[in-house]
């Protein structure tokens, strides 16, 4: 004897296989779009990445075109501090012969007044 139900509950299960099928159908689109989500954003991390290397790439060479420039400099500043050196050694030996002469001066002078030489 067939079941007075079973049409009911035949239909109630062709509209549930269809709820499914569309369940179905909306995870795959929205697991394609979460892909294509993540496609972009793989795409995005990557070309920030290359953009932060590059900038890591550019400030490296700036430095060592500073560097390079501050070690001339450095050169330059100690050779112009050496030069000063010498020149204060110079200007110092001449000041010590002018001492030298003037000690020299004053010893020959004292010497004639000790004396009482009229000359």
């Amino acid at each position: 004897m067939p079941d007075p139900d079973l049409e009911s509950r035949v239909s109630a299960l062709e509209a549930r296989v269809e709820e499914v099928a569309a369940d179905a159908s909306a995870a795959r689109h929205l697991a394609a779009a979460n892909d294509r989500d993540y496609a972009d954003l793989s795409i995005k991390v990557d070309a920030n990445r290359r953009a932060i290397n590059a900038l890591g790439e550019q400030n490296a060479a700036r430095f060592d075109r500073l560097e390079g420039r501050f070690n001339g400099l450095e050169q330059e500043m100690h050779a112009g501090f050496a030069q000063v050196d010498e020149n204060f050694a110079r200007v110092r030996a001449v000041l010590d012969q002018q001492a030298a002469g003037q000690q020299r001066i004053t010893e020959l002078l004292t010497g004639l007044i000790e004396r009482g030489d009229d000359r």
